[in-house]
């Protein structure tokens, strides 16, 4: 079940709000709590309920070694529990996610023609095992402990953070589970709650949609092997650019309104990563929870930065490449993720030098900043070219488009009024039928606002709809425009929900689906 679909808004999500508040208006929270695990299990199931079991398996199994991690007496029992624990999750993970992609590439290696047959891969599995992973990590630790099993299965199949994330902790969400204020009907709740939901429906619908129209064609004929001309090539990046940022934005969006109408505040998850002045920094604001659960569960447990410089890159690199095969089992997600493992190479190394040869400098004026923005949302596109195309041929079509390797394309009347036979050799005007001037005037248009704007954390600042996990959660704060309850902001708000609610007849997934 889609947020962005008619029987959600309209029927699953009054139903389950009106029966959580009325199950907590008479006190009842336990039935308050198995009304949120059972409508969270049919949210799931809506999709495909054979993996209804696996995710209910799945949390069972967790929730009996996080009981043992909680009893071990010593550190050598605890060790090899979370060992168990973790290889169990790793082990169901890695035979959905990546058995093909690994057998594939030894049959093909081999030169034999054996294959597994297709292996569907079941929704939110990397989320909800990476969730869990964390959970047994920090009990190993005695930093969570959870005995009842109906909580349990709240913190992790609660439906507003179920499918995509963000990549909760126990220690941030048991508490508020556990609060006489959950349960408690609240009309500031709810409304910061349908304000947020509304902001990132509009975002999902109006601006992702509409940007894949013409981001789509453009990398389904690169993925064909055909050619690509400079204009399309440029045209569907940045429409691709454009897309993938208001497609998640919107997602968290609507993800922090949800639990926000059930009293719940989930931790912020992106952040105006197109702000970025370098690579490092948009790591601190893109997808925020999974860079948290890569820097805790993995970067630091390699050692971090703790040898040296050397090894601190290698472990940065080895984070980077398994970041990208988590988003997805191919080879461009790998590349992908090698990208931007060597983009905070070089960034850390630049820092370093920097500091080296002038110690404390000055901030940066705004010259400075505002090329590190634009040259870091540059290299950000170009790996966008890797974690977009489905093969290497299309990414590599992509990159030669870009580069205008493949010819500038123009109609043909243009052709002949240039005339010089050395320009003529460079264009393509039989090319010419994918670039859009709307497409580029909207892909632009929509950078642009995306860099100029407040965010919907800043919108809604006086309110603190989520936790912030990184210094710059707060920055630019806006403070003129932010909400407010007013007739103002409902008549905006109303305007902008009906505008979504009346476009849904184009349905499609949100791209974080398919990891």
């Amino acid at each position: 079940m889609l947020f962005n679909s008619y029987i959600f808004i309209c029927l699953f999500l009054p139903v389950t709000v009106a029966g959580f508040y009325l199950l907590g208006g008479g006190g009842h929270r336990r039935a308050m709590v198995c009304w949120l695990v059972a409508a969270s299990l049919f949210f799931y199931g809506w999709w495909n309920p054979v993996y209804v079991p696996l995710l209910l398996g799945s949390v069972l199994f967790n929730y009996g070694v996080g009981l043992l991690l909680g009893n071990a007496p010593t550190a050598g029992p605890r060790r090899l529990l979370l060992a168990v624990g973790v290889a169990g999750n790793l082990g169901l993970l890695g035979y959905f996610k990546y058995a093909n992609f690994f057998v594939d590439n030894v049959a093909q290696f081999a030169d034999i023609g054996w294959s597994p047959g297709e292996i569907i891969l079941p929704l939110a599995i990397s989320f909800f095992t990476f969730q869990q992973i964390a959970y047994l990590v920090d009990a190993s630790r005695g930093q969570a402990r959870e005995y009842d099993f109906l909580n349990y299965c709240l913190f992790v199949t609660f439906f507003p953070q179920l499918i995509a994330g963000p990549i909760v902790h126990h220690k941030e969400m048991m508490p508020q589970f556990g609060t006489g204020v959950m349960g408690r009907l609240s009309a500031e709740n709810l409304a910061i709650g349908l304000t947020i939901f509304a902001i990132g429906l509009f975002k999902k619908v109006m601006l992702a949609d509409t940007l894949a129209l013409y981001a789509t064609p453009v990398f389904d004929i690169a993925d064909a092997g055909k050619q690509v001309g400079f204009l399309a090539a440029w045209q569907g990046v940045l429409a691709y650019t454009g897309q993938i940022y208001f497609d998640f934005s919107g997602y968290s969006d609507m993800a922090i309104g949800l639990g926000r109408m059930f009293g719940i505040r989930l931790p912020l998850n992106f952040n105006s990563p197109y702000k970025s002045t370098s690579i490092i920094e948009f790591w601190r604001r893109w997808h925020m929870t999974l860079s948290r659960f890569l820097r805790d569960y993995l970067y630091i447990p390699l050692g971090g930065g703790r040898s040296g410089p050397p090894r601190r890159y290698v472990n940065l690199m080895i984070v980077m490449l398994l970041g990208g095969l988590w988003h997805g089992a191919g080879w461009t997600f790998v590349i992908w993720g090698g990208l931007h493992g060597s983009y905070l190479l070089v960034n850390h190394l630049w820092r370093s030098m920097h500091r080296r040869m002038s110690g404390s400098p000055a901030a940066p004026d705004a010259v400075a900043t505002a090329l590190s923005r634009w040259f870091t949302l540059l290299a950000i596109m170009v790996a966008w070219v890797f974690f977009r195309a489905t093969n290497l041929e299309g990414a590599s079509i992509m990159l030669a488009g870009m580069a205008g390797m493949n010819g500038i394309e123009l109609p043909g009347h243009v052709v002949d009024l240039l005339g010089a036979p050395a320009i003529e050799q460079m264009l393509r005007p039989d090319l010419a039928e994918l670039v859009s001037a709307e497409g580029f005037a909207l892909s632009l248009g929509l950078l642009l606002f995306a860099l100029a704007a407040p965010n919907t954390q800043q919108f809604m600042r006086r309110y603190r709809p989520a936790f912030e996990l990184s210094r710059h959660a707060d920055s630019q704060p806006f403070s003129g425009m932010a909400w407010r309850p007013s007739r103002t902001y409902a008549t905006f708000v109303a305007l902008i929900a009906l505008t979504s609610l009346l476009n849904l007849s184009r349905i499609s997934e949100f791209l974080y689906f398919q990891f």
